[in-house]
This record gives structure tokens, sequence and C-alpha cells, in this order.
């Protein structure tokens, strides 16, 4: 599953969460919300390594 949607996914259990006032759905969606985050920030640092490593290639 792709970062976007762990987050997307994480935003709609936790206003699930809050709507029925289930404390464990809300944290599960702040947990999901974090874990698409970190996805990102690692596909943004694989690609910012890939972009130094072709430059080193060029040079």
């Amino acid at each position: 599953m792709s970062g976007t949607t762990d987050k997307v996914k994480g935003r709609i259990k936790e206003a699930a969460g809050a709507l029925t006032d289930n404390n464990e759905l809300r944290e599960e969606g702040k947990t999901d919300q974090a874990v698409g985050k970190a996805k990102q920030l690692a596909s943004a640092q694989k690609a910012v390594d890939e972009a130094k490593d072709s430059t080193k290639s060029c040079g």
C-alpha cells in the first residue's frame, strides 16, 4: 500500500473513531497516518539517493 493510501485510510479511521467515540479506532487511524508519512519520506529519500547516484555516474 502506498503512503498516501495509508494516510487517507488513517484519516477515515480516525474520523470514524471520533464519530463513534471509539478511542481504539481513533488511535489506529493516527498510527496508519504515521505509517503513511514514513512511507512517503522513505520513498522521497530513495529518490534523492538515486538522483545522487545518477549524477555521480555522469561526472
